[in-house]
């Protein structure tokens, strides 16, 4: 057998030639064999994870999202804010109607969390102005108001003539 005269050659106990790796090799192996012991470690440990069932985890995640997206209950009114430039009398008024209104998040908390919040509909049919009557809280107070500025509405009127209006609401978790 032939032996490539570039490679050192070692002679095992049984006196047949064995061949010795580089020396740059084994340096390179001491200076990473820390690393490949960092990447192994993880992917053995992970073999032993428990991960709970697809089922349990849907009915977890769709009980939490009925407790946090459960439907508010609103009652609104409305009511005409006079101006010193509009005609003294009304024949003909309309109260707003209601375009876009999404239901502001509520902070999960116990029933009777009740929050009030008054606004003015300009003759643009935005929310101008809202204001907290009664509070729910700073995190909570601050969704509401947040959403509430985001409504649209077809103007009230006055004799045909879109015209501004106050409205308050009320909403609650039950």
């Amino acid at each position: 057998m032939k032996l490539a005269p570039h490679l050192p050659v070692n002679r095992g106990s049984e006196g047949q030639p064995r061949f010795a790796a580089p020396e740059g090799f084994a340096q390179m192996l001491r200076r990473i064999w820390p690393w490949l012991l960092i990447l192994a470690v993880p992917a053995t440990s992970n073999a032993s994870v428990q991960v709970p069932s697809p089922r349990l985890r849907q009915a977890v995640l769709t009980e939490r999202e009925h407790q946090i997206w459960k439907t508010p209950v609103r009652a609104a009114e409305f009511s005409d804010v006079p101006h010193v430039s509009a005609r003294p009398r009304c024949e003909d008024t309309q109260p707003p109607e209601a375009l876009t209104t999404p239901d502001p998040l509520l902070v999960p908390a116990g029933a009777g969390l009740k929050v009030k919040v008054s606004f003015i509909i300009g003759a643009d049919g935005r929310v101008h102005s809202p204001l907290i009557l009664q509070s729910a809280g700073t995190a909570g107070d601050r969704n509401v108001l947040r959403t509430v500025r985001t409504w649209r509405y077809r103007p009230a009127t006055c004799n045909g003539v879109p015209t501004e209006a106050e409205g308050k609401i009320e909403f609650s978790r039950r």
